[in-house]
């Protein structure tokens, strides 16, 4: 099982309680991070090049359906309401000001995509399969890219093939780990907020153990600039349970495979040499089982993967290349540590200029953990720009 141990002392909802009241007074206004480039400083306008430019923001916005007090006990009644979250998710996301927004747990679709679009944004989305309502999708603005084709990832595939096939997706049926119940836990798009039927079958049948309704899309973009550079970018949001980390890197294998094909489509179609760009909420640390095959290509799973594999498309991670993974990206009173993460595939004419700076550990604007006045999500932002050289 997964361990992890919060980075941020825990106060007590009473302790919280009076250290909100007192700042009430105050009204804390919602934090407003800039980008700050790789060489340090503010980065206010795009740089003055002969390249291409665009940022990207990810974010977790926290998806209002899973929203229940009972779930974030710690955080302040006024900022769980939809009425203010919903203002302080739309202020957040327009005051980035990126190029290209990903968005993961995205319910109430209809409301960003048509209070983005008075931005320039258009959006493509994906629901989750079955019953939930939330999805991931991808906001870009009109006069920085074109739309050319878009691919929608359902997870599910996986269960599907197994059970039309009757193949294994990478282990034996009789390694898969047994585990008798599957709890309820209040965080990163768990079973708490996820809760069906499905969810308690029996996880030794491959079938029910995939099937987790998790979804991604991806698109191919023609950048607007100085000279045409076709970007693809893909968002995703893995299933969180660390107790099936056998699923999650099962649909990172997938995610990568479509991935790579979804690359050849493109450049086969535009005749083009495509920049490829992962988004998300991998609900995985650094230096997981996840993390590791998403950068290197190599799992230590002992269940799913053998041997050293090659990676369909090489990547690293924009934090980890310029200034170290963040500390924390996710921060409640159980769970603090990093679970978004920004990939690129590293190519000489691509580089990262700036990434989207996050609190420290010891910052008021996470005190208590999220959501709070300061941050309407329990994940934090991440973002990243990029400049594209012939």
């Amino acid at each position: 099982m997964l361990k992890t141990f919060p980075l941020l002392p825990r106060l007590s909802v009473t302790s919280f309680t009076r250290v909100c009241c007192s700042r009430m007074s105050t009204k804390p206004a919602l934090a407003s991070p800039k980008f700050i480039s790789v060489e340090g400083g503010d980065i206010h306008s795009r740089s003055k090049s002969d390249g291409v430019n665009f940022s990207l923001v990810s974010y977790n916005i926290l998806a209002q359906v899973y929203v229940k007090s009972s779930l974030f006990p710690h955080s302040p009644s006024a900022c769980l309401k939809w009425k203010n979250r919903s203002k302080a998710i739309l202020t957040v996301l327009k005051n980035f000001d990126a190029d290209f927004l990903c968005i993961q747990e995205l319910d109430e679709s209809d409301f960003y995509k048509a209070n983005l679009k008075t931005d320039g944004y258009s959006s493509i989305y994906i629901q989750r399969s079955g019953q939930k309502r939330d999805g991931c999708g991808i906001f870009y603005k009109d006069n920085r890219a074109e739309l050319l084709v878009e691919e929608r990832i359902e997870y599910n595939d996986l269960a599907k093939s197994l059970q039309n096939e009757n193949i294994s997706y990478g282990n034996k049926q009789n390694d898969i780990p047994t585990i008798e119940d599957e709890d309820d836990d209040p965080k990163n798009g768990s079973s708490s907020k996820n809760n069906t039927s499905e969810d308690h079958g029996d996880l030794n049948d491959p079938y029910v153990r995939l099937k987790r309704d998790c979804v991604g899309i991806m698109a191919a973009f023609r950048l607007k600039g100085p000279f045409d550079h076709v970007v693809i970018l893909a968002n995703t949001h893995l299933y969180w349970d660390p107790e099936l980390a056998d699923v999650k890197l099962a649909q990172a294998k997938y995610l990568l495979s479509r991935l790579a094909q979804f690359k050849t489509l493109v450049s086969d179609r535009h005749e083009c040499a495509p920049s490829v760009f992962l988004a998300g909420d991998f609900n995985s640390v650094p230096n997981d089982k996840v993390y590791k095959y998403l950068t290197s290509g190599y799992s230590s799973s002992e269940t799913l993967a053998e041997h050293t594999e090659e990676l369909p498309i090489p990547l690293c991670s924009v934090y980890a290349v310029t200034r170290g993974e963040p500390a924390f990206t996710n921060c409640t009173p159980d769970f603090t540590d990093t679970l978004d993460y920004i990939f690129f595939s590293p190519a000489d004419c691509l580089k990262p200029i700036s990434t989207l700076e996050l609190p420290n550990s010891d910052s008021p604007e996470v005190a208590g953990c999220l959501p709070n006045y300061y941050h309407p999500s329990d994940h934090l932002p991440i973002g990243a720009e990029f400049e594209i050289t012939r």
